[in-house]
């Protein structure tokens, strides 16, 4: 019993020792229960549709007051007025709207003339939480519209019209590229977390502040081994992940190349951050106490899960510099629209200035002495 009581105190001793991992232990609970219970379900806002009117006439301008009034009030979505379909078209596929809604030519002498004329709504369709509710919103707007006396033998009411620009996308692709950025998350926390730790731990990095090896060297050569196996993991889940979620044309060497560019971006601006995290880190247990509240705080917010537009404003304020969300926001347009790297130009800046910002902060933080 002696010996039992023995090392139960040492290891509460050793809890003691280390006040970051009782600070974790005793918030992470509450961290995840809060980004979880906000970050599903919530009322998706401001989505940014593109209005094109060809027709210009009475009822016309009286639907896009009507959209106004949406857009000012429930703040579902804000309009974008486009005289040209095709520009907003364009920038539909390159990710600046999410929806187009066009008013065809004649709509307002078709409505009183009785007809039923359509109402266009080009939506972009690998986010089915968004286009569910454009259309559902869309739909009801129409409701009041349609309120007036018909024609004797007629019936005056517009539809809606949906045109979807992608095939239908089921959840598991849609789930898909937050699943390869947390592969390589996943694969920074080892490579840049707890083999780091476990080796310093172990004495190994000893032998390394006795050469003239500068700290500079030290940091890009760490950063590059963690590196290479978060990309080796990326390229395993874009291939197996697309086969099993049914991405069309998988092997398309030319979006495998893109893909592969913003893996190995990604690979570097995790690794980086982890090492930024754990340059200063002595105690084993800290790196596998944080995981856990980092894989919440990073992952969710970042819109892998749920549209980032249906978050509280301190969510949206976590996803405007978390990587993941950048990270994320690319593979859907590389894996889901096979868009080209224009369309992911910020996301591809961005991770490679916080790669930099991360690098340079963990070389000024790390110490050649014991």
């Amino acid at each position: 019993m002696h010996r039992i009581l023995a090392i139960i105190e040492r290891d509460l001793r050793r809890f003691k020792r280390s006040p970051t991992l009782i600070l974790v232990a005793m918030i992470m609970p509450l961290v995840q229960l809060v980004v979880l219970g906000y970050a599903f379900g919530g009322n998706i806002k401001d989505l940014h549709v593109g209005a094109v009117d060809q027709d210009h006439g009475l009822e016309a301008v009286k639907l896009k007051e009507m959209f106004q009034a949406v857009a000012a009030n429930a703040r579902v979505f804000e309009t974008t007025a486009y005289s040209d379909q095709a520009t907003a078209i364009r920038d539909l596929r390159d990710g600046k709207l999410n929806a187009v809604l066009n008013i065809p030519p004649e709509f307002s002498r078709k409505v009183l003339a009785g007809f039923n004329p359509n109402i266009g709504l080009i939506e972009d369709n690998t986010d089915q939480f968004s286009s569910s509710t454009l259309e559902g919103t869309f739909s009801q707007l129409l409701v009041p519209f349609n309120q007036r006396p018909p024609l004797p033998h007629a019936t005056a009411g517009a539809t809606l019209s949906v045109v979807e620009v992608y095939p239908y996308v089921p959840y598991i692709q849609y789930l898909l590229p937050g699943t390869i950025v947390l592969s390589i998350f996943v694969s920074a926390m080892i490579g840049g977390g707890i083999i780091f730790i476990d080796d310093k731990a172990r004495g190994l990095h000893e032998g390394y502040l006795v050469t003239p090896i500068s700290k500079l060297d030290l940091i890009v050569g760490f950063n590059l081994a963690g590196a290479i196996k978060a990309i080796l993991a990326g390229f395993v889940l874009i291939t197996i992940g697309s086969l099993i979620a049914g991405i069309p044309d998988p092997f398309d060497l030319a979006r495998l190349a893109r893909l592969m560019l913003l893996v190995v971006v990604t690979s570097l601006a995790l690794i980086s951050m982890m090492f930024l995290l754990m340059v200063r880190v002595n105690d084993p247990l800290v790196p596998r106490a944080i995981f856990g509240v980092l894989n919440t705080v990073l992952y969710f917010p970042s819109g892998a899960v749920y549209p980032i537009n249906a978050f509280p404003a301190w969510m949206k304020a976590i996803a405007l510099v978390d990587p993941f969300t950048y990270a994320v926001h690319g593979f859907k347009e590389l894996i889901l629209k096979n868009t080209g790297l224009w369309a992911i130009s910020f996301d591809l800046l961005y991770l490679a200035v916080f790669t930099a910002i991360m690098m340079t902060a963990a070389t000024m933080l790390f110490k050649r002495t014991l």
